[in-house]
Formats: structure tokens, C-alpha cells, sequence
């Protein structure tokens, strides 16, 4: 583990961070729409319609961001993106009902994660030449297994239960 993140702080050195997203969310701003895939194992459990609004909201500095699967009245979900800390990249999504999500730009990649019913989700979120991939990770809260730890020269690890992944391809329209 230590070899991974050695290599990584060289690589981040040496490339630097060419693919930061300095105009988030203004060059993400539209309606985009796809099919989300929901996979279990190798297979597609479920294909649903997914649309993601990103539009100015009336307040300065804050969009609406607004996910709907299927149509507008199966389940239409309309948050708030307000900035948290622009100079960090960090951001929140406010579901307007006491619940805020962090998230956070990585290069180009806008993302988070949270805990819910025993569920850890960690939401992707990158675009791709003219289209904007979601990706959603399901994974279990508790750890399925816990090895190394034996003495202080190795590190104990914690592996998660990968339960399902959700991903769409979207296109504006």
C-alpha cells in the first residue's frame, strides 16, 4: 500500500494537475439526459431513464441540481449545488430536507460519498468529451473482512462488500 501512494505523490509531482475544473459548475450547466444501468455482479439488474438539470438557481452562487429517474413524476429530486469552500473544491448538495451531502472536485472528477441503512455510497461524477458519466457505488458499511495488524510494521486493512454499481452516460439536450 505504502508503494501505491509513494507512486502517486511522484506522479502527482511530476504531472502536476492539468484537469481541474477552475469554471465548476458553469462548463457542467444544462439538461442532461441518459439510462442509468444498475449492475449486480456482471449483470444489469435495472435500466431506468436519468436526467440531471444543472441550471443557475435564483440565489448567487447556487444551481439547482436535479435528478430524475424515469419521468417527472415517478421521481424527480430537487436539490441545491451551493459552494461550501471554491477554493478547496469543496461543495455541498442540499436535498432541502435537513440532509446536506458533501462532495468535492479531484481533478475532473466531482464526487462523495455517505452512509446510509447500512450502505456506503460514493457518487462519481466526470465529463467525457460531450457526454457527463454518473457513477454510484454501493458498498456495505461494515467491513466483510479485516487482515494484516499483526504487528506494527503491517498495517491492518479493512475490505467492503461491493454490492452494486450504477452508471449512466448523459447527453445534453
Amino acid at each position: 500500500i505504502a508503494i501505491f501512494f509513494s507512486g502517486m505523490l511522484a506522479a502527482q509531482k511530476q504531472t502536476g494537475n492539468p484537469t481541474t475544473q477552475p469554471d465548476f459548475p458553469k462548463q457542467w450547466l444544462g439538461k442532461w439526459k441518459g439510462t442509468l444501468n444498475w449492475f449486480q455482479g456482471l449483470q444489469i439488474r435495472q435500466s431506468i431513464d436519468m436526467e440531471l438539470h444543472i441550471l443557475p438557481a435564483d440565489s448567487t452562487d447556487q444551481y439547482s441540481w436535479r435528478i430524475i429517474y424515469g419521468n417527472q413524476q415517478q421521481d424527480n429530486r430537487p436539490y441545491l449545488l451551493k459552494p461550501f469552500d471554491k477554493s478547496r473544491g469543496h461543495w455541498l448538495i442540499d436535498e432541502q430536507n435537513s440532509i446536506v451531502l458533501d462532495q468535492f472536485l479531484l481533478g475532473d472528477r466531482f464526487c462523495g460519498s455517505f452512509t446510509v441503512e447500512g450502505n456506503t455510497i460514493m457518487n462519481n461524477y466526470w465529463l467525457s468529451g460531450d457526454s457527463l458519466v454518473v457513477e454510484f457505488y454501493n458498498m456495505q458499511e461494515k467491513p466483510i473482512a479485516v487482515t494484516g495488524g499483526r504487528d506494527s510494521t503491517v498495517p491492518r486493512i479493512k475490505s467492503y462488500g461491493m454490492r452494486s454499481l450504477q452508471r449512466a452516460v448523459l447527453k445534453r439536450y
